[in-house]
Order: structure tokens, then C-alpha cells, then sequence
């Protein structure tokens, strides 16, 4: 649930945690070790070799749904490494670890939809992956040329127009099970939902951090450069 708190460098990091839990995804994405203590975020921040402010803008975005203002002159590359730790957190742990309880909880009566249903995550999972690795291989090196002054035929609004929400076909698997996937094992299947749920709210949060945070940001960037090679001309 959204809060109405703001959280600053100088708050507690357990504190961000208790006032809500589902954000320990997002800590571990940022690489930070647990054993907080009762050190402040700029602490832990600085400790860990994090941009504070992108890791508060990402924070209070993420727990409150909106910006109030994107901070001048931050690095976009504080957000494009965060997006990255989110693809390897997906691709190396979450989705494996979905497959495997979703494959537990099948059950041995439904043998001719088992197969179906499997198959429909794996192509899932596969259509997840080339929406990555696009972002991988052209957006993220295009944001890395451009903070480098480097020019490029590519730029952030081709990104936009083609960016699709990648959670939305997980809707569709979750529905089915839902709808028509009767069970003797249903505290498996539940469980298997719950992490379905989860993670479709994750990759709409981490579609949300480059709707609301990247793509303004290089956008702005993009302006600037405009129009400071028009001034030299």
C-alpha cells in the first residue's frame, strides 16, 4: 500500500523496512547485505558505494507512487544499474524459483493440461527475456554513449513508443489456474499464485521506474544536448 512517508538520508533502514516489507526485493537489487543495524540509509549507502539520492528517488517512488521532482543532474546510469540488478535478479533467481513451485504444485490428475500450462510460463519466460535483452543490448548502451557526450541514430522516444508491460501475459497464466486448475494439493497451487502476484506487481513497479524515472530523465538530457549543439552551431 502506498504511505505518505518520505524517507531521507538520515532514516533508519529498518525503519524502511517496517514500514513496508515487500521492499526487500528491492534492497537486494541494490546489492545491500543484511545485518543493517541501526545504520541511517546514507550510511548504508555509502558503505555499499550507492548514488544515495537515486536509491531514495527509486525508494520513495516505489513506496508512495509518485515524484515530486527528478533530482538535477543525477546520473542516469544510477538507475540503468539498478535496472540491470533487476534483470539478473528475475532471470538467475525469481522466475527459476516461480518455475519450481509452480511445477510442484501441479497436479498428477491434470496430465493433459500440466504440460500446457508449463509451457505457457516458458514462453513467458522467453518473451520477459527479449524484452531484457533489447534493453540490455540497445537502450542501455545508447543511455551509456549519450552520458559519455557520444552521439547515436537511437534515442529514448523509440524506446517509449515500443515498450510494452511485460507483466501483462502473467495475468493471463494466473487466470487460468484461478479459473480452471482444481487441485488436491491446494496449498501449493496458492503459494505458487502468491509468488505469480508478486512478481506481476514487481515487473509493473519496474516498468514504472523506466516509464516515470529513466525515460524523463534521458529525455531531459537529450533536450539539453539539442540545444547546446544548436548554440554551436
Amino acid at each position: 500500500m502506498p504511505t505518505a512517508r518520505r524517507f531521507s538520508a538520515t532514516d533508519r533502514v529498518t525503519d524502511l523496512v517496517m514500514e513496508d516489507y515487500n521492499i526487500l526485493p528491492v534492497l537486494s537489487r541494490f546489492s545491500l547485505p543484511l545485518g543493517f543495524d541501526n545504520k541511517t540509509i546514507g550510511q548504508l549507502c555509502g558503505e555499499a558505494g550507492i548514488d544515495t539520492e537515486g536509491f531514495l528517488l527509486i525508494i520513495n517512488f516505489l513506496m508512495s507512487g509518485r515524484i515530486d521532482e527528478l533530482p538535477a543532474g543525477m546520473s542516469p546510469m544510477v538507475i540503468v544499474d539498478f535496472l540491470r540488478n533487476s534483470h539478473d535478479y528475475f532471470i538467475t533467481y525469481k522466475f527459476p524459483h516461480i518455475r519450481a513451485n509452480l511445477i510442484a504444485a501441479l497436479d498428477e490428475s491434470h496430465s493433459d493440461i500440466n504440460p500446457i500450462i508449463v509451457k505457457f510460463y516458458d514462453d513467458y519466460i522467453a518473451q520477459v527475456r527479449k524484452h531484457f535483452a533489447y534493453e540490455e543490448e540497445t537502450v542501455f548502451p545508447y543511455i551509456e554513449a549519450l552520458t559519455s557526450g557520444r552521439s547515436s541514430e537511437y534515442n529514448i522516444d523509440i524506446f517509449r513508443r515500443h515498450h510494452d508491460e511485460v507483466g501483462d501475459r502473467l495475468a493471463e497464466l494466473k487466470n487460468i489456474i484461478l479459473r480452471y486448475y482444481a487441485t488436491s494439493m491446494p496449498y501449493r497451487m496458492y503459494d505458487a499464485l502468491v509468488d505469480i502476484f508478486n512478481c506481476e506487481e514487481d515487473l509493473e513497479s519496474h516498468a514504472d521506474i523506466e516509464n516515470h524515472i529513466l525515460i524523463p530523465l534521458i529525455a531531459s538530457m537529450e533536450r539539453r544536448n539539442d540545444t547546446h549543439n544548436h548554440a554551436k552551431i
